[in-house]
């Protein structure tokens, strides 16, 4: 079973990122990303580059992830 650390350091190693956190009960899973590659990107295009960032293991290993994406400079307004 997935733990929620291999999904923080999946996304770790494969994106840029100020901070991360994940959740989730080896299957479904919750995930908070701040990232500068966000930037100028809408919500839709964060969300992509984070599942492109996964790749394959979107489709092998991860059943579900949601997730919230926060640019630096909005992460400090959260």
């Amino acid at each position: 079973m997935l733990s929620p650390e291999t999904v923080k350091s999946y996304i770790e190693q494969s994106l840029v990122c100020e901070f991360v956190e994940v959740k989730g009960d080896g299957q479904h899973f919750e995930a908070v990303i701040v990232s500068g590659v966000f930037e100028g990107k809408n919500t839709l295009k964060q969300h992509q580059i984070v599942y492109d960032a996964l790749g394959d293991k979107m489709r092998t290993e991860i059943h579900a992830l949601s997730m919230r994406t926060f640019t630096p400079e909005k992460w400090k307004l959260a």
